[in-house]
């Protein structure tokens, strides 16, 4: 009682009169019956810019959508691309058609009509106060006019608004005003963004998206494997940084380190074309960093046998005289009776292990000690000093680390969805699995704790080695929760034979495709509602092959983008996003996106299919959502302190 009182006396401050509390109780109730606000899903971007920004400004089609309901029966079809390109990029539109032609004033002002009627629509679900403080600052007090024009008799708010828009055109201010109205167009259209892991990897923008990213209103991400794995790189961990390098070298691109981040590869280069001078320069760097990888990896298994990979210690079964190596081949077993029936082709499992002796397909590997394979050499460890120092170093790197701590985590729960990039693993049984830490088992929720926690402290303590060698254990580890498989970059780097080459996924890939499983995860996690589901990212759906993106009768959705061009071929198409408005969800099928030249000029769009994952009845609202939640405790403590004598 004590501390209630105190704090209904904190809150008398704030709403010091009984008027004053009536008003906030009256405000509040009316936002509780608003129009839930549009969610936008987005996972797997891998760094592919100009597809990622286009999805972006076009929210998934939804503002093509707005724009066909508004004026499909008095614009054409051009004419319609034709506004909802201005949307997507307005300036860069703009600065084209000035180029080809002057822009005379009726397009402006036909123009700025339309813009003025989509976003009047789009706001219609929130409330005025919300949608002034999304207003660019400069045209705040004039949009908020324009959108609120009602006709009267004499049509004096009419004539008011074309004096507005007289006014604009007159001072050559049209430019300007079409670029604000369409910012707050896609402002409006999607209420938060969750991007559901990998922001990194083969594409050459990873820097530009986080740029875009840190900008945006409102969002979350979910950590993905590969945005762990420049995470630990950042926090100093070697066998990150190495594997970062690693595969910028493999799939060319250098960029983001030298240019994006300003890390030179000038040394190991240099390196790599003293060591292994039967190669080409990249060639022989990418062998250089493939080395030492090999072994910072092996040190950290050595030192942490609670990961349970000492069968990828593998280094120690070279024989320098014949070149020839032990490795073990997985057997794959897919019988789990409630599972029989999948056809996944991410569906397979570790059951046992058979090692067989394999040639290696390079045998020049001079900075090998056979008696201590796994040390480095002086010169590789002054190259891992350089490097590691640089990425710590790197003040842009380091302020794109720490918006991804700031605004991610390793799965989020919101709206009554479960949201993790990669798995919650699993064992053969369907059971949930984990790794047992001095003593304590960590499973399911409890695991995906820990490993945010672990993940935190690997960032602000670089001296911790355990949580630094956590963090490469989350991009690697056969049971980690953002990896799910058997990552055999040796075997693919040092052996000729492919039958060494497959990954084994965690058995979370094979169950998931069941309710119960899922409906079993999403309890862990406190969900019970029947409109709860997962939302998943990290396996590129096969849609060529007939896998469908809604598994588990719809309670789990996998999302990844696809956007990397390198899977379109295994795809089909460029992936998945989700949108979940008040009338439901739908996941959108996206084909590949051609390039913003070709948008701005031919007014081209991502080409999208739509399917509804479930369709709400009655129609979500504020009230039903967790911001929903939170405004009904604040009613319920503002009637208290309406019923209290902490005010007058």
């Amino acid at each position: 009682m004590e501390n209630n009182t105190k704090y209904l006396k904190l809150l008398a401050q704030k709403y010091p009169t009984k008027q004053a509390i009536s008003s906030e109780i009256i405000n509040l109730s009316a936002i509780c019956n608003l129009p839930k606000g549009t969610e936008h899903f987005m996972s797997d971007i891998h760094g592919e810019y100009e597809a990622f920004c286009h999805i972006l400004n076009n929210c998934s089609g939804v503002i093509h959508e707005k724009v066909d309901l508004l004026f499909h029966d008095t614009l054409s079809s051009v004419e319609r691309r034709e506004i909802c390109t201005l949307i997507y990029y307005p300036k860069e539109k703009l600065e084209m058609l000035h180029k080809e032609h002057e822009l005379p004033e009726e397009w402006y002002r036909m123009m700025l009509g339309n813009l003025i009627e989509i976003a009047k629509l789009l706001s219609s679900k929130y409330t005025r106060s919300k949608v002034r403080k999304a207003m660019p600052k400069e045209f705040a007090y004039i949009i908020d006019e324009l959108l609120h024009v009602q006709k009267d008799e004499d049509d004096n708010q009419v004539r008011y608004h074309k004096v507005i828009l007289d006014t604009i055109l007159n001072i050559d201010n049209g430019d300007e005003f079409i670029i604000a109205l369409a910012n707050l167009i896609k402002r409006l259209a999607v209420d938060h963004l969750h991007i559901v892991g990998d922001i990194f990897d083969r594409g050459p923008c990873a820097d530009m998206i986080l740029d875009l990213l840190m900008e945006h209103h409102s969002l979350d991400i979910e950590w993905g494997n590969h945005d762990i794995l420049w995470m630990g790189a950042a926090c100093g961990n070697k066998a990150s940084i190495a594997n970062v390098i690693r595969n910028n070298l493999k799939y060319n691109n250098t960029r983001i380190l030298e240019n994006g981040y300003g890390i030179s590869l000038r040394n190991l280069a240099l390196f790599g074309e003293k060591t292994y001078k039967d190669k080409e320069p990249m060639d022989a760097a990418l062998k250089a960093i493939s080395v030492i990888l090999f072994k910072l990896e092996e040190q950290i298994i050595s030192r942490h046998p609670e990961y349970e990979m000492d069968e990828r210690l593998l280094l120690s079964k070279i024989n320098l005289n014949d070149f020839t190596i032990k490795a073990a081949v997985s057997a794959i077993n897919n019988e789990n009776t409630d599972t029989a029936s999948i056809s996944d082709s991410t569906s397979d499992c570790i059951s046992n292990q058979t090692e067989l002796l394999y040639k290696l397909s390079d045998n020049d590997l001079p900075t090998i000690n056979p008696d201590d394979p796994l040390a480095l050499t002086e010169q590789e460890n002054a190259i891992m000093d350089e490097l590691q120092a640089a990425f710590m170093g790197s003040n842009r790197l380091q302020k794109h680390v720490r918006f991804l701590y700031e605004k991610g985590s390793m799965y989020k729960i919101f709206n009554n969805n479960l949201l993790y990039h990669g798995c919650v693993p699993l064992d053969e049984y369907g059971n949930f699995d984990g790794i047992t830490l001095d003593g304590v088992v960590y499973q399911g929720k409890k695991y995906l704790d820990y490993a945010d926690k672990m993940a935190r402290l690997a960032y602000l303590d670089n001296d911790n080695e355990n949580a630094l060698d956590f963090m490469w254990f989350l991009w690697a580890g056969h049971k980690s929760p953002l990896c799910g498989r058997v990552i055999k970059t040796f075997e693919r780097s040092m052996i000729t034979d492919e039958s060494t080459w497959h990954e084994p996924t965690n058995p979370y890939f094979r169950f998931y495709h069941t309710e119960k499983t899922c409906n079993m995860i999403l309890h862990e996690f406190g969900l019970f509602s029947p409109e709860s589901h997962i939302i998943n990212g990290h396996t590129p759906v096969k849609t060529i092959e007939g896998e469908s993106p809604i598994r588990a009768n719809g309670k789990l959705l996998v999302i990844d983008g696809g956007f990397s061009k390198a899977y379109h071929e295994t795809t089909g198409i460029a992936g998945y996003t989700l949108i979940f408005n008040s009338h439901g969800m739908r996941i959108k099928a996206h084909h590949p996106f051609e390039s913003v030249y070709k948008a701005l000029r031919d007014n081209k769009d991502i080409d999208s299919e739509s399917e509804i994952v479930y369709t709400a009845n009655p129609r979500i609202l504020v009230k039903d959502t967790e911001n929903g939640k939170k405004i009904r405790e604040e009613i319920s403590d503002l009637k208290m302190l309406l019923n209290s004598s902490a005010v007058n």
